[in-house]
């Protein structure tokens, strides 16, 4: 018996079982860089492809792309082509991506408490809503940009 499973068992501990299977599956598809972010900004609107790319103005078009389909492919958002000209596409959430939105702006609310200043200071946060969000008072839902 090695030594950690020995002092489990003298304690009567449980060996850890693993990770939630659902929460994986949610940080595999969530977890990737910018992914987070384009759901966030869906939350507020449709977009088209421009004006997600101004919204997240660090991401290259390759990678916003990338991940665009990833969304749609896991069901989280629709691709629309607006028959031109000019041809648009427009991307919006399904009902299983705005079920996100709560989940987010939890994540919001504890990175207000927990994270923001640091962001701040270390300068990771640019483009049009950079130092918009505060902290808020109990009644206010942090808003995404």
């Amino acid at each position: 018996m090695q030594r950690g499973e020995q002092a489990r068992a003298e304690t009567g501990e449980r060996a850890c079982t693993g990770v939630d299977v659902a929460l994986t599956r949610v940080f595999e598809l969530l977890g990737k860089r910018w992914t987070g972010l384009i759901v966030a900004v869906l939350t507020q609107r449709a977009a088209y492809y421009s004006d997600l790319r101004r919204s997240l103005p660090k991401i290259s078009e390759r990678m916003l792309s990338d991940r665009l389909s990833e969304l749609v492919d896991a069901g989280l958002v629709v691709r629309e082509v607006d028959e031109g000209p000019p041809l648009r596409v427009t991307y919006r959430l399904t009902e299983a991506g705005l079920g996100l939105g709560p989940a987010l702006n939890e994540l919001g609310l504890w990175a207000e408490t927990y994270l923001l200043g640091g962001i701040d200071e270390a300068g990771l946060l640019d483009g049009p809503c950079a130092g918009e969000h505060s902290s808020p008072s109990p009644e206010q839902q942090p808003g995404i940009c």
